[in-house]
């Protein structure tokens, strides 16, 4: 399967910002790439250009090592010669034809032989399940059968790439998570390259062998899942990832949790002037009495109870200190009440800091 390559990719609709502001990126051989991050920030116009069906504005677009779309060389390949598969949140079905009609739309535009095309249908629907609904039409169907349709019909004629564009936003809690383990389960059979557009970041995590953050038309970040969750580059990414959100503590005026923080860095960097906050992830902090947490090295804060709510397999604990609220995750109920003296210790390799331009800072021990 080929790569991708997006080198000073711009994208502009004539206006003074770009959609895509010189995005470099590229998407290896057998990657499942997801580009996350808000709406508006070029992720969809990223994959339309990819795709062909938007060209780019400047900057070069290459598919295995053939350029596709490139202003300043005057090449631009039409969509339909790029063997790409797309799937967008609008499954785009054919509501006259039936399933395996709908499956068999792209190979009769590649001229498969009858019997070719019979053998693929059969192939690609009983391996998304859907064999039985051959003879249906799309209104018959239920919102991930249709997803299913879709997914078969581009499966069905073998693209060197796989462009998704957020195509599970329609379906249910329940569906997507059976979605998103076909997709999982899709790309470990054939190893497509894989573009795969969401906001969800769940979707990212779980799918995503690595992962593109984006912020009004800016790549922020790439790194598999769990580098970028655990170590990310700037404020946005810190706070774009993770249920509940990261707790940030900005180092402005001399409330209890910003006492705690300059307590942390003292030692730790320098000049603390030129820290803007610290973070920390729900599920990274513990809850001590007070006696206790005293001799931890790392980032202590004095709080009180606010609610403790439970989610199912654990519990959100809602605390605060110095007019700030601050939200832990644990896998079980703690044992304090609102009277108790207790603390949340954060270890210090798992306290997030950032300069005052937001972006990561490495201090010693964190």
């Amino acid at each position: 399967m080929p790569s991708i390559g997006l080198e000073n990719i711009v994208k502009n609709y004539g206006t003074e910002t770009n959609a895509v502001d010189r995005l470099n990126l590229t998407v290896e051989d057998g990657d499942f790439m997801c580009l996350l991050g808000p709406s508006g920030c070029g992720k969809s116009t990223t994959v339309r250009m990819i795709a062909g069906l938007e060209s780019v504005t400047a900057g070069h677009l290459t598919i295995g090592d053939q350029a596709v779309d490139s202003p300043e060389r005057s090449v631009f390949v039409p969509p339909e010669k790029r063997d790409i598969g797309l799937v967008f949140q609008s499954y785009a079905l054919w509501p006259h034809l039936n399933v395996a009609q709908n499956v068999d739309y792209g190979l009769k535009l590649r001229s498969r032989s009858r019997e070719q095309r019979r053998r693929r249908i059969d192939e690609v629907t009983e391996k998304l399940g859907i064999g039985r609904y051959r003879d249906r039409y799309p209104s018959q169907l239920s919102g991930g059968q249709q997803q299913r349709v879709a997914l078969a019909r581009m499966l069905a004629v073998d693209p060197q790439l796989m462009l998704l564009d957020e195509p599970l936003s329609n379906l249910d809690s329940r569906l997507r998570l059976e979605m998103r383990a076909e997709l999982k389960r899709i790309h470990g059979e054939n190893q497509t390259t894989v573009v795969f557009v969401t906001h969800d970041q769940w979707e990212a995590m779980t799918l995503a062998t690595r992962v593109a953050v984006m912020y009004e038309g800016v790549l922020q970040q790439v790194g598999t899942p769990l580098d970028i969750y655990d170590r990310p580059i700037n404020r946005f990414v810190a706070g774009f990832l993770g249920v509940p959100p990261i707790n940030f503590i900005d180092l402005e005026g001399d409330a209890e949790p910003v006492r705690a923080a300059r307590d942390f860095l003292a030692g730790r960097v320098d000049d603390v002037g030129r820290i803007g906050s610290v973070a920390f992830r729900p599920e990274s902090a513990v809850l001590l009495p007070a006696a206790e947490a005293a001799s931890s090295p790392g980032l202590v804060l004095p709080v009180r109870f606010d609610a403790v709510m439970p989610t199912g397999g654990s519990w959100t604990v809602d605390v605060r200190s110095g007019g700030r609220h601050f939200y832990l995750t644990s896998l079980h109920r703690p044992p304090f009440t609102d009277a108790d003296d207790v603390r949340v210790v954060v270890p210090p390799e798992k306290v997030h800091v950032f300069d005052i331009h937001e972006n990561r800072t490495e201090v010693q021990g964190a």
